[in-house]
Order: structure tokens, then C-alpha cells, then sequence
């Protein structure tokens, strides 16, 4: 039985404490299939979610088969379903594969074949087997919501809530999803909560929750709601509730809930007896609560399992999106080519002076004034080569991962709630942009050098490259993880990279003050730095003759990039670990 026991919820407005569910009592049995309706704003989405724990009850008590969730006490994983209102798969994998993920990640099967028992199971129960193989991006919103329960079945919730399913819907597929939670909640003693504006199809459900302004103004059989109220229509319910304040109306409730409930259990008993509502016994209670929990809970998969399957459906999804392969491909492929258009300035000859003494005055200044122009020609050019490649690896590693947390950041909240490991996930993300930040620095760095090679140890440019992608990609990926969307993630990671050549001095020298205060943030110096002590004799020279920046030295920029990737790496974890359900 799930109780509650005069919980609250309050949030803080204009300095004083405003209770959005406000002392709210009532008990729901195993078995049962209860609305929760009222007006806009009443409180009935902050109330599922207080009692999913996605809110922290700010008083009263939570009581699950009598262990109190307000001590320390909490739902497994696999004891609760939480469907959102929004989507919860990913448009383009199938209903089959979106189904199997949630179950990878949800649940600890022995073999395949419990597995696929599994998913059949869920698919049957929600009338989607005959449309498995069906993308989700071409699915219909009442499919939509079928699959979304479906992903909470996996698992065999205890309690299913269910947060504004039929919003949206035509009026027969309202009263198919009605009808099929309905079904949900006569197998195994399941506690079906559904959220709902609507007041239609009310018959199907064993309770109706009246919420008025945070306060519980009514909650018992469907067909004692006019009564209540005093109205000849449920439609008018709504109206009605308005003329009294809900204070009120929440002490008449607590008048004659005693009648109604009682009423709701007789209802209940003739179910059980007449073998439509079946409800497994309990397990023996022994005085340790989490003994008592082991029985009836799924364990949840290890750390590996869900990284891999999250690592191979992200490697899935971005291969079905051709629009994003077509991208990558692109910027991989040009970008390159555009540092090689101008590498061919770099590569000209450095005359030097000759060894003997020109006897001729004019000749020898001559030498001196066509040497002094090759070094500064050569010079300016390879130190701008070196930071448009840096730059570019900052455009690629920006594109990288600027959206890949927050762009599916409620998708990543639900599947959390769900029982993912944040470091299950963050790893899965790290390995697949890994694969892009390799493959995209070695190609620039395989590629100039093949059509303009600069003298100079290839390795270790390469490496600074590759060092600066993976800065920048890892700091991008903090910031998505940081941010709640993926509007303002993109803006502030194109803001990183835009900042990056002004700041590093490459071009022009900045103020020692500034350059002191900015220089251990701006990746691009150190890659740029790096790079440039990683040149021939001749051609390092060159650089330092026509900048006046100074440059550091290979290990120090090596030592800070990788920082970067370090710091980057943990507000990404930082981040991927905070609750940030809307």
C-alpha cells in the first residue's frame, strides 16, 4: 500500500514558504487505478513527482508497504515507473530498440532469451508487438504514449505514474490508453497513478483525486464525484470548486473520507473475489526494511552493461541521422583542405647568410634585408597555419559536444530515475567522442602534412592537436552538462571557441597583465605553443622572430591541455550527476 500522511511541498516566493501540495492524505491499495485531476496549477504533476521522490517532501510522511520514504527508506529502481509527459525514446531507433534499450539498462536478465521474454512481454501488454520494427519518429501520439509505457514495464513497476498520457490525444485513442492502464493495473497488484486534465472515461478508474489549489478537495469512486460536489455533470466540478476557498473544501473532505473509503475497499474485495483483480500475497516482513525489499525488487545491470548499450545506441543513432554524419564528414573533410590552401606560404625556403664576407657593402646588406624577409614571410605564416589548425580542432570540438548532454537532457533524467549509473553514461559519451576527437586530429594532421609538410616532428604536432580537440570537446561537454538546454550550451561553447584567438596572443601580443590572467584558460595557446616548439630549428626560429608572444615549453603545454581535459571531464561528472528534472 502506498500512504501518505500530510505531505507538503513548498517552494520559497517572494521570501515567504508557498506549499504546492499541501498536507495531503490518502491511501492508495495494491491493485488500484487512481486519477488525479483539478485545474491548471493545482498541484497534481508536483505531487507525482513528490511521490516519485523527483521532489523532496517538505513535510508529512510517505509510507510504502509501511516503510516511511521520508527515513532514508527509497523505491528500487525496478519497484517504480515514472512516464513523463514528454518523449522518452529516441526518433530514430525503433520501437523494438527503444524497448530493449530501456531494458539493458533497466534490468539484469541471465540470457537472451529472458531478455527477449522481456520485451515481447512489454510490447504485447501495450499492443505495439505489431509495430516493433516502426521507427519512433513516425509514430502517432497515442503510439508515443503506448511506447512510453512500455519502456516502464520492462521492469514490472509496483506503482506506475503516469504524468499527462492523454493530453493531446483524439478522443478514442484518450479512452484506448485509459482502457489499457486500466488492464496495467488489475495484473499483479499493480498502483497505477495517472495525472489527466480530462474528466472523460472517469468510469474506468477504482478512484478519482480531486486536487484544489495543493489540497486534496476529494478522493473516492468515480460515481460519488457529482454527488459530492453537488452537480449534475463532472464537467462542472471544475466551476464548483471555485466557489469555496480550498481550505474548505479540505475540511469537508476530511469529514467523509472515512464513508468513501470504505466504499473504495468493498469495491476492491468484490474485484478480488470475482477474479478480476489479482493481487499477489506479501512476502514475509522481517524487522529490517531492506530485507524486505530484496524479495520483490530486479536488480539493476552493472556499470559495463549499461556503457554498453548506451555506447552501441548512441553509435546507432548517430549513424541514422544522416544529416549529422553528413556534417562530420563534411568538416572533417574541408577543414583540412582549407589549411593546406594556405600551408604552401609556409613552406618557403629560409635563405641564409653566407659564410663568407661580402666585399661589396650594398651586396651584403642586400643579403641580409632578403634573408630577414624570407624568416619573417615563412615565419607569420606558420605561425598562422599552426592556429588556424588549432582554431578549426576548437570549431570541431565545440560541434562535438556542446549539445550531446543537454540535447537529450530529460531523456538522461528519466533514464537516471530509471536506475542509470551517471558514470555508466558519462563514460559511454567520453568513448564516442574519443572516436570523433581521434579521427578528426589525425586526419588534420595527416593530411597538411601529406600535401604540405612543415619540418618538424609530425608526432608531436599531432599530438598537440589531438590534445586540443579533446580540451575543448571535454570543457564543451562540462558545459552541455552544466546547462538545462541545448540553446544556451551551443551559445556558450561557440562563445569558448570565439574567444580562443584573440585571447591566445598568437596573432597579436596581449598586455602582460591580461596575458598572465588569461593565458592558463585559452587551450589554443598551449596547442599553438606546443606546436611551434615541435618545428624545425629553422622554422621555430622564424616564429619567435615575428611574434612577441612567448612560447612555452613542450611539457608545460602538454601538462596544461591535458588539465583542461581533466577540468572539462569533471563538471561534465559534476553535472551529469545533479538533479536537473524540470
Amino acid at each position: 500500500m502506498l500512504e501518505l500522511q500530510d505531505v507538503c511541498f513548498s517552494i520559497k516566493k517572494d521570501g515567504e514558504e508557498v506549499n504546492l501540495v499541501d498536507h495531503v492524505s490518502l491511501c492508495v491499495p495494491r491493485g488500484h487505478f487512481m486519477a488525479i485531476v483539478g485545474p491548471s496549477g493545482c498541484g497534481k504533476t508536483t505531487l507525482l513527482k513528490t511521490i516519485a521522490g523527483l521532489n523532496a517532501e517538505s513535510g508529512g510522511t510517505l509510507l510504502w508497504n509501511g516503510n516511511s520514504l521520508s527515513d532514508g527508506f527509497d523505491f528500487d529502481p525496478s519497484e517504480i515507473g515514472y512516464v513523463p509527459q514528454f518523449s522518452i525514446a529516441y526518433d530514430p531507433l525503433t520501437v523494438d530498440e527503444s524497448v530493449e534499450a530501456a531494458t539493458r539498462l533497466r534490468v539484469k536478465t541471465r540470457n537472451n532469451e529472458e531478455l527477449d521474454a522481456r520485451i515481447d512481454k512489454a510490447l504485447e501488454e501495450t499492443g505495439l508487438a505489431a509495430i516493433a520494427d516502426r521507427p519512433v519518429k513516425v509514430l502517432s501520439g497515442g503510439q508515443k504514449r503506448r511506447l512510453g509505457l512500455a519502456m516502464e514495464l520492462v521492469s514490472d513497476p509496483k506503482i506506475l505514474l503516469c504524468d499527462e498520457v492523454t493530453s493531446g490525444l483524439d478522443p478514442r485513442s484518450e479512452r484506448e490508453i485509459v482502457k489499457l492502464l486500466h488492464e496495467l493495473s488489475r495484473k499483479d497488484g499493480r498502483i497505477v497513478m495517472s495525472v489527466t486534465h480530462s474528466l472523460a472515461h472517469l468510469e474506468l478508474y477504482d478512484s478519482i483525486l480531486v486536487l484544489h489549489e495543493g489540497r486534496v478537495a476529494f478522493h473516492g469512486p468515480p460515481d460519488m464525484l457529482t454527488h459530492y460536489f453537488s452537480v449534475k455533470d463532472t464537467e462542472e466540478v471544475y466551476p464548483r470548486l471555485a466557489t469555496q476557498a480550498s481550505e474548505r473544501w479540505q475540511s469537508s473532505w476530511a469529514k467523509h473520507r472515512v464513508a468513501y473509503y470504505e466504499k473504495i475497499e468493498r469495491l476492491r474485495s468484490r474485484l478480488m473475489k470475482e477474479g478480476e483483480l489479482h493481487v499477489p500475497d506479501m512476502p514475509t516482513l522481517s524487522d529490517d526494511p531492506e530485507e524486505n525489499n530484496k524479495d520483490s525488487t530486479i536488480p539493476t545491470p552493472g556499470i559495463i552493461s549499461q556503457f554498453a548499450t548506451l555506447l552501441s545506441r548512441r553509435w546507432r543513432i548517430f549513424f541514422r541521422d544522416r544529416g549529422q554524419v553528413f556534417l562530420q564528414l563534411a568538416i572533417m573533410l574541408c577543414f583540412p583542405v582549407l589549411v593546406s590552401l594556405f600551408s604552401d606560404k609556409a613552406n618557403v625556403p629560409i635563405r641564409s647568410l653566407s659564410d663568407m664576407r661580402q666585399s661589396d657593402m650594398m651586396l651584403e646588406i642586400t643579403e641580409q634585408q632578403n634573408v630577414k624577409q624570407d624568416t619573417m614571410k615563412a615565419g607569420s605564416a606558420l605561425s598562422g597555419i599552426i592556429m588556424f589548425q588549432v582554431v578549426l580542432l576548437g570549431l570541431m570540438g565545440s560541434n562535438n559536444s556542446a549539445r550531446e548532454i543537454a540535447g537529450e537532457r530529460m531523456i538522461y533524467e528519466k533514464e537516471k530515475f530509471g536506475g542509470l549509473r551517471p558514470s555508466a553514461y558519462l563514460a559511454s559519451k567520453i568513448a564516442f567522442l574519443s572516436c570523433l576527437v581521434v579521427a578528426q586530429s589525425l586526419w588534420m594532421a595527416i593530411f597538411v602534412n601529406f600535401f604540405s609538410p612543415f619540418d618538424g616532428a609530425f608526432g608531436q604536432h599531432a599530438i598537440f592537436l589531438l590534445m586540443c580537440n579533446g580540451a575543448i570537446t571535454a570543457v564543451c561537454l562540462g558545459i552541455s552538462a552544466m546547462m538545462k538546454t541545448a540553446e544556451q550550451a551551443s551559445l556558450l561553447s561557440i562563445y569558448l571557441v570565439g574567444f580562443q584567438l584573440p585571447l591566445s596572443g598568437a596573432v597579436l601580443a596581449l598586455p602582460e597583465k591580461i596575458e598572465f590572467i588569461t593565458r592558463p584558460f585559452i587551450s589554443a595557446y598551449w596547442a599553438w605553443s606546443g606546436s611551434v616548439e615541435a618545428l624545425a630549428t629553422a622554422k621555430n626560429n622564424a616564429v619567435k622572430s615575428v611574434i612577441s608572444t612567448s612560447i612555452s615549453a613542450q611539457d608545460l603545454c602538454i601538462y596544461l591541455l591535458a588539465l583542461h581535459i581533466a577540468i572539462g571531464l569533471l563538471v561534465a561528472w559534476m553535472g551529469s550527476k545533479r538533479h536537473q528534472w524540470e
